[in-house]
């Protein structure tokens, strides 16, 4: 049983705490398992990496690191301040999550 989250891809979420505090970016992967996820332009780290058919050069590269997901928080589409999230039922057949700040819908 996978366990369910408060952030999915696609999100525009912004660090809470950190390194990268602050800072707001899309969700590109989730891992479930760990509880981490990749945010564009977030915990950027080097990888030294060799010359191959996909990099001729090789050298250093600059890529997203993972960050915990107790680390970010959802942006609220009304406000664009972070927000916490509550699921509730949609006109008693589906499950949908909701701000907690202004009461709205996350699509």
């Amino acid at each position: 049983m996978q366990k369910k989250l408060h952030i999915k891809k696609g999100d525009t979420v912004m660090v809470i705490t950190g390194e990268s505090k602050g800072q707001k970016g899309r969700v590109l992967e989730v891992n479930r398992d760990k509880n981490r996820a990749i945010v564009e332009g977030v915990n950027m780290v080097s990888k030294h990496t060799k010359p191959n058919a996909k990099s001729p050069q090789g050298g250093i590269l600059k890529k997203e690191a993972t960050i915990h997901i107790s680390n970010i928080m959802l942006v609220d589409p009304a406000t664009g301040k972070p927000t916490r999230i509550g699921r509730k039922l949609n006109n008693k057949e589906k499950l949908v999550r909701y701000s907690k700040k202004s009461g709205e819908e996350i699509k």
